[in-house]
């Protein structure tokens, strides 16, 4: 693994392994430098194909890039998975791939258990976070993964444990009413992850918002991003892709895959 990549400090299993990638690594040229693994951001395709080749051959495994539309379906990924399945979570219990998302200021979300029998990576921006009537990227994510998973009955939800990675921080999130109404219209509590601007407009917590749903799941032990500024991709520019800091921007994603 190249030093600079993230590696989640969670209690997952030996079996399960995940990373994090960061700028570093790569070939692409600026603005996209150096390890953008995006297809859709406007870089050379082969520049894309080398960093995803070295991104695979770190892994040992192959990772599937997903084509992400800030929406709640989730794919199950075998051998035999493809390259740009339209959804924005998966899971999987097999091995030689790897769950994958993309992100550059969304929210990735890795899953998996105290066992390893399976293991889940979900985007969630804030569209696919808030859902529609109360279920998002993660409840569905939850839902397929815990089937998967959880094999015996009496296990529960406090068999999974979840990382979240980096995304845009609570200082540098700023959106409008409508984004603040679809949380709050849900979840009350999510009020506590919204401050107001003086231009009307609000401050955001999206890692606050993810494990105010993870908890409502019964999801207790979750690992990662704090809301903190370390975690920020806005505030973290020379490690870490912002397509709101930048506009054109590349994308680092997270894998979690099972090792044998």
């Amino acid at each position: 693994m190249n030093p600079d990549w993230l590696i989640p400090d969670w209690p997952a299993p030996a079996g399960v392994r995940a990373v994090c990638s960061t700028r570093a690594g790569g070939v692409s040229r600026a603005p996209y430098d150096s390890l953008n693994l995006g297809d859709h951001v406007g870089d050379n395709p082969a520049d894309v194909a080398a960093n995803r080749a070295t991104l695979q051959a770190a892994l040992a495994v192959r990772p599937v890039f997903l084509n992400q539309v800030h929406g709640a379906d989730v794919v199950f990924l075998d051998a035999n998975s493809q390259d740009g399945t339209v959804a924005d979570a998966c899971i999987t219990n097999q091995f030689g791939v790897a769950c994958t998302v993309m992100v550059a200021d969304c929210l990735p979300v890795l899953f998996t258990t105290r066992q390893g029998q399976a293991v889940a990576a979900a985007h969630a921006g804030w569209r696919g976070l808030a859902g529609q009537g109360g279920v998002g990227v993660l409840e569905a994510t939850y839902k397929s993964f815990s089937a998967l998973a959880l094999m015996d009955k009496a296990q529960s939800a406090t068999e999974i444990i979840a990382w979240l990675g980096p995304c845009i921080g609570p200082d540098a999130f700023e959106v409008g009413d409508e984004v603040r109404t679809a949380f709050n219209s849900q979840d009350r509590s999510a009020a506590a992850c919204f401050q107001p601007l003086a231009s009307g407009k609000w401050l955001a917590d999206l890692a606050g918002l993810a494990r105010l749903r993870l908890r409502a799941l019964g999801v207790t032990q979750v690992y990662g991003n704090n809301s903190s500024a370390a975690w920020c991709t806005v505030g973290n520019a020379s490690r870490l892709f912002s397509h709101r800091r930048d506009r054109v921007s590349g994308r680092f994603c997270v894998s979690i895959w099972r090792g044998v």
